[in-house]
């Protein structure tokens, strides 16, 4: 499945869970969906690439310089995406109604299982 595939699945899976909020809420929930689906497709990306490569790189300055371990730049846009994903999840867990089934259903969507 292609990138937008999935990102479009995440989207789906998403605004079935936040179905039932009121339209005000619903407003800003969907470009809060759009940018963690995108977000969650992305990671996943990031993560085979780190799973692959690695997320230390030999690098050198020069023809002359002596080649050192770097961390790779994949690694720091996995980090910073993934503290923004978990911040975009949170806001969404809080926009949820009290409802324990629609928060266990949107944890359980990120990976965090029943409470």
């Amino acid at each position: 499945m292609d990138k937008a595939e999935r990102i479009k699945k995440e989207e789906n899976k998403l605004k079935r869970i936040f179905k039932n909020l009121d339209e005000n809420k619903k407003r800003t929930v969907e470009g809060l969906i759009r940018r963690a689906a995108f977000m969650r497709a992305s990671l996943e990306e990031f993560e085979e690439d780190l799973d692959a490569n690695g997320f230390v790189e030999r690098f050198s300055q020069g023809d002359k310089q002596e080649p050192y371990d770097r961390k790779r730049p994949v690694a720091d846009l996995y980090n910073t995406m993934n503290t923004s994903y978990q911040k975009i999840i949170k806001q969404l867990t809080d926009l949820l109604p009290e409802g324990k089934e629609d928060v266990d259903e949107l944890l359980e969507f990120v990976g965090g299982g029943k409470r």
